[in-house]
């Protein structure tokens, strides 16, 4: 069960709201504009409720009135009512569980084929074409950073940033190695093959000042950009890959046509990913000292997608799992986010 301290933001939101009563409250405009947003974002969950409490009396009126006086057309409408209602609170849910502290952030996601060559890189295409139908079914924006053709088909790597609200809450749960099993269709004798490919998932962090990052430690190449499929070729060096030796974290960045424009990405980026291992270090210093023994899923397989000899995803941490394999592909993997996000809950509530 999800629990959700309503007087407590009740208090949170009546808080801010006399800070920014204040008259010295935009001296600091950094800090104020943060202030504004977590209340706008306090705001938005206790409108949702009260829209659920609302509605959810207008049924229990409705319910009364059939008790009373059967209507076919009333219980026809309270049914399918109560169905929207179900899936408001279910979508309500979700949004509270969103307390990351990078969660409302903006997600940039680098796909890598495993071995196996073509089998693989075809694999990773697929995962990537998955992520783009997430993102348009959500609405939200994709900026591509750098794609690497495959050899003869797929792609060798893919970075791009989904952008929208709670992105990278939502896509966090991605991280990990994805398995996929079918007959290959690049296998003449039409053999079962498996395949995998890495999703890394980080947050676009805006703030990343307490990020220094030496010139020394850096190994920047410039390179050609061209987009996916060969699209967007570009005559001059604007492509930026920039290595930080220390960490060995690679990044990437051709979109835009101005090569200082990609390096500037590209850097927001690495430190990005810079300030994500140093959070991922700290948690893992604390847990020695608290004598935790947790499973550090980074790398780990998360998830079956099997086309032969049945068809089936499963997601390994959570056990969800469904039969349409080809619904998920098209970009439906609300099921896998929303089970990772309540198993959450659960193993906090029973840690």
């Amino acid at each position: 069960m999800i629990h959700f301290d309503l007087a407590s933001l009740s208090k949170e939101v009546a808080e801010k709201e006399a800070l920014m009563a204040d008259g010295s409250f935009w001296d600091n405009q950094k800090e104020a504009l943060a202030i504004v947003e977590e209340l706008n974002e306090s705001k938005d969950k206790l409108n949702s409720l009260n829209e659920l409490n609302k509605y959810l009396k207008e049924l229990k009126e409705t319910y009364e009135l059939i008790k009373e006086s059967y209507d076919a057309d009333l219980h026809e409408y309270l049914s399918a009512s109560l169905s929207v209602l179900e899936k408001n609170i279910s979508d309500f849910e979700i949004t509270i569980l969103f307390s990351g502290q990078f969660d409302k952030e903006n997600a940039i996601l680098e796909l890598h084929p495993g071995a196996g060559g073509t089998e693989s890189q075809d694999w990773a295409e697929m995962l990537y074409r998955m992520y783009i139908r997430f993102a348009e079914r959500k609405n939200f924006k994709v900026q591509m950073l750098d794609y690497q053709n495959g050899d003869e088909a797929g792609i060798k790597s893919v970075s791009f940033i989904i952008k929208g609200k709670n992105a990278y809450g939502l896509l966090k749960s991605e991280k990990g190695v994805h398995r996929l099993v079918r007959i290959s269709p690049f296998d003449a004798s039409g053999r079962r093959h498996t395949s995998f490919a890495s999703v890394d998932v980080t947050p676009e962090i805006k703030d990343t000042g307490s990020i220094v990052v030496e010139e020394k430690d850096l190994k920047i190449d410039t390179y050609r950009s061209s987009g996916a499929g060969g699209q967007n070729v570009n005559k001059t060096e604007s492509a930026v890959r920039i290595t930080h030796i220390p960490t060995g974290i690679v990044v990437a960045c051709q979109n835009e046509r101005s090569q200082i424009q990609n390096r500037e990405i590209a850097m927001n980026i690495l430190k990005a990913r810079l300030f994500q291992r140093q959070e991922q270090e700290r948690m893992e210093e604390l847990n020695k000292l608290r004598g935790e023994q947790k499973n550090i899923e980074w790398g780990s397989q998360i998830r079956s997608y099997v086309f032969c000899p049945y068809t089936m995803v499963k997601d390994h941490r959570t056990n969800f799992e469904t039969g349409d394999v080809q619904g998920v592909l098209d970009g439906g993997i609300d099921g896998f986010i929303d089970s990772f996000l309540k198993m959450g809950v659960v193993n906090h509530e029973t840690d």
